[in-house]
């Protein structure tokens, strides 16, 4: 992927090194329902929130020792510091992409702020540990993402490459579009009126859209400033599918159960991605008038 020529956002909150403040912690096996409930209403990974559970059996917090100096300041070296100049140009390359679609529709589109952190991190989603990967939380309308992630898509997903990272922050932001648009509103408040399956089932639509708005930034970004490079699709859609439920679930528990998927299969969210990548139109992402996914 060619990207050091290009532009880095100046929306990037780094907190790496900082120690999270617990904040309204919920104690006992209710408070873990409801955050478990609050994460599927934010678009949150329902399967890593259950990782929470140490911290939710906890009512008061521990002190916190005084947070330090994020890698790379005070003359500390930041041996991510590539990575993380990495980041902050698929973020400005994503803002360039959805300010022109935005304006295009009449519209005006609001940057998102990333932020990266280490360990764990206070949002307004409530406190989240690095075991949770990348999320967008849309109180505060930021993304987080500890950078140990892309080493763990490497190794333990099998899906390694600079797109491939590329195409997990897209997904993110992607769902950042669907809350400017009032789709994530719309989606949670029909979650409320249904059951646990049928609100899996709304789930998968919008982590599916949400890879075709990836793909749809990355159709735009190559067209308008040729970033992509041979090999960089093939990266980005084995990445669609090795984090799809089905192999989640496998390797995980050894077997699969379609009923509670809330990111899609493999198939699907390569499906999506593609479709974004293929077409550049936000119109083909609208997965949920689809009838098949």
């Amino acid at each position: 992927m060619r990207w050091d020529q290009g532009r880095e956002s100046t929306n990037i909150e780094d907190r790496r090194g900082a120690s999270p403040v617990r904040r309204g912690a919920f104690g006992g096996g209710i408070g873990l329902v409801i955050l478990v409930l609050l994460g599927m209403f934010f678009g949150v990974d329902p399967r890593v929130l259950m990782g929470l559970g140490e911290v939710v059996e906890q009512v008061a917090p521990p002190p916190q020792s005084a947070p330090g100096p994020a890698p790379g300041e005070a003359g500390r070296p930041d041996p991510e510091a590539e990575l993380k100049r990495f980041v902050s140009f698929v973020l400005a390359d994503t803002e360039d992409t959805w300010n022109a679609l935005f304006r295009q529709a009449g519209k005006q589109y609001q940057e998102p702020r990333l932020v990266l952190f280490s360990g764990a991190v206070q949002s307004a989603c409530g406190y989240a540990q690095a075991a949770m990967g990348p999320f967008y939380c849309p109180p505060d309308q930021k993304v987080y993402i500890d950078l140990g992630f892309f080493q763990e898509l490497r190794d333990r997903f099998k899906a390694p490459g600079d797109f491939a990272q590329a195409y997990v922050i897209a997904h993110e932001v992607g769902h950042h579009v669907q809350n400017l648009l009032g789709i994530a509103d719309r989606v949670r408040a029909a979650q409320s009126r249904v059951g646990q399956r049928e609100a899996n089932a709304l789930s998968v639509r919008m982590e599916l859209q949400a890879d075709c708005l990836a793909g749809v930034w990355a159709h735009h970004a190559h067209k308008a400033r040729n970033v992509l490079e041979r090999g960089d699709v093939e990266e980005g859609l084995n990445a669609a599918a090795q984090i799809g439920d089905d192999r989640m679930m496998k390797r995980s528990q050894g077997y699969v159960v379609p009923d509670a998927f809330t990111h899609g299969s493999g198939e699907q969210r390569v499906r999506w991605f593609r479709r974004g990548l293929e077409t550049g139109a936000v119109s083909q992402c609208d997965t949920f008038a689809a009838r098949e996914l």
